[in-house]
């Protein structure tokens, strides 16, 4: 069994593994290497930062440290002084902007979604911390970003480019929604005005209604993590009566997720190590186990009793026991989380599959903050739903299965 102790260490090491890479600057180190013969490229997410400073102010939260707040404001101040702006014909709507000059890319500035939707939550929660750091007003022109982005029927606008015109539908993403729906919420904590409810709303509905009925779905943890929140914060009555269509969308990504778990086959074909059977994957990278866990753990708190089956519970503890085989214990990439619990093997593949296994295999060893975040918020969210006094049991009352 994953024991208390054991998921408190693994919190404790992913969390001062994030907070000794905040540099003086607020700026993240983005990405190591365990190997020191590969080359790092100089790239940055600001997404990443946002999405990492949410998961710091989850441990603040859970374990008070009386220097972590200043850490986490000094990632704060990076993320406001450097990316987020108001828009060319809107200066009373700010928005999070990916800056080639911070991201090392090619690509015009450009405001994403997602970006100002992870931006919103990461600040909200500093907000929550420190209320006189940063003003409900700037986090209200967050939010009227992500619902001047928002069509009539819920979906959203993946991106503002100025250079192409302002607002960019050409392009879709799986997580921008959820992430959006998150900031929004986060916000209505804050500030509880209907605006940002029903705006999160309509974006959850929108998600289950356009994948009402359809066999596959993607694995999308952030709608989870979101909807966790909005039955958190509301009525039946203030959910228009959703819940019901907003809980089979639940159950249908979870099934989605258990479906896939490797099989043995699987692994002995690619010569998978044997801890990789514990993973949400059969690659044996370590963020999709982590996402899964997250929808998963988020999913577990709100879904009826009834709905939980045995294979579920397997794939929580399976899937933390991965985790934790998976982080560096000591050393100067203590508490890091490589992309991969191991490289694959090579012998008796193709040409073609050799190539791709040698592609995986340079980055296996790979330490990136998304990679530690992750694993950090699926970690807590399992702390505090299993390991504290009067949590909840992983012994469940029933054996009926998700499906």
């Amino acid at each position: 069994m994953y024991s208390a102790e054991t998921t408190q260490l693994t919190i404790d090491l992913a969390a001062n593994y994030l907070l000794a890479n905040i540099q003086s600057n607020g700026q993240f180190v983005y990405r190591r290497n365990t190997n020191p013969k590969i080359k790092i490229k100089p790239k940055y997410n600001i997404l990443r930062h946002a999405g990492t400073i949410y998961a710091l102010c989850s441990y603040q939260q859970l374990f008070p440290h009386r220097d972590t707040p200043a850490a986490i404001q000094r990632a704060g101040e990076f993320l406001v002084e450097n990316a987020i702006a108001p828009l060319p014909e809107a200066p009373d709507i700010l928005a999070v902007w990916s800056d080639p000059d911070i991201n090392g890319s090619d690509r015009p500035p450009q405001a994403k979604l997602g970006g100002t939707g992870l931006g919103l939550v990461a600040l909200a929660q500093i907000q929550r911390m420190q209320p006189e750091w940063i003003s409900i007003a700037k986090l209200q022109q967050l939010g009227q970003f992500l619902t001047y982005m928002q069509k009539e029927d819920g979906g959203f606008a993946a991106k503002y480019v100025p250079s192409q015109g302002g607002i960019r539908d050409d392009w879709q993403s799986l997580y921008y929604p959820g992430e959006a729906a998150l900031g929004l919420l986060e916000l209505y904590q804050q500030d509880p005005q209907e605006v940002w409810l029903q705006a999160a709303l309509d974006s959850l509905t929108y998600l289950a209604r356009s994948r009402q009925g359809k066999k596959q779905v993607p694995a999308d943890h952030w709608a989870l993590l979101a909807t966790e929140k909005l039955f958190s914060l509301t009525t039946e009555e203030q959910r228009s009566g959703s819940s019901n269509l907003l809980t089979n969308h639940a159950r249908q990504i979870c099934q989605q997720i258990l479906r896939h778990l490797p099989e043995q086959q699987v692994i002995e074909d690619w010569g998978l190590m044997r801890d990789v059977s514990t993973s949400l994957n059969a690659s044996g990278r370590t963020t999709p186990t982590a996402t899964r866990l997250e929808g998963l753990l988020a999913a577990w708190s709100f879904l009826p009793e009834s709905a939980m089956g045995e294979l579920m519970e397997a794939a929580i503890r399976a899937g933390m026991v991965f985790l934790q085989r998976s982080q560096i214990r000591e050393g100067p990439f203590a508490g890091g989380i490589p992309r991969a619990i191991a490289p694959l093997s090579s012998t008796h593949h193709s040409d073609d599959a050799r190539k791709s296994i040698q592609k995986f295999n340079r980055r296996a060893t790979e330490v990136r903050i998304d990679y530690v975040q992750h694993t950090l918020s699926a970690t807590i969210q399992y702390f505090r739903l299993f390991c504290r006094p009067g949590s909840h049991s992983l012994e469940r009352r029933d054996n009926r299965q998700l499906w």
